[in-house]
């Protein structure tokens, strides 16, 4: 439904699956391996409760990661840009929000 609303965003922007967990750092580097091997583009713990409303009261949810790091294996890993990365969010929910309301 929002695929259009990035076609010209001015960062980059990924849609995909990603792997959802209590707890990314238990992951075991065959489960990774796994995951990436099929298309997975990142694993994030955040949106597991969102994810979990949305089931149990079949409401539809959108979810925006801002994916910063890489598991925290180099050096500046979880650097967000300006502002914390506000400033980027700030334009993505814009952008998202006049797409939706048309």
């Amino acid at each position: 439904m929002l695929s259009a609303a990035f076609i010209h965003f001015p960062l980059p922007i990924e849609q995909g699956v990603r792997w959802t967990t209590d707890a990314p750092f238990r992951g075991t580097a065959s489960s990774i391996e796994h995951f990436g091997s099929i298309g997975i583009l990142a694993v994030e713990m955040e949106a597991a409760a969102i994810y979990a409303f949305a089931e149990a009261r079949d409401k539809p949810v959108i979810c925006f990661a801002h994916v910063t790091n890489q598991m925290a294996s180099i050096e500046g890993d979880f650097e967000k840009g300006d502002s914390n990365g506000g400033d980027d969010a700030l334009q993505l929910i814009y952008a998202a929000a006049k797409a939706w309301m048309g």
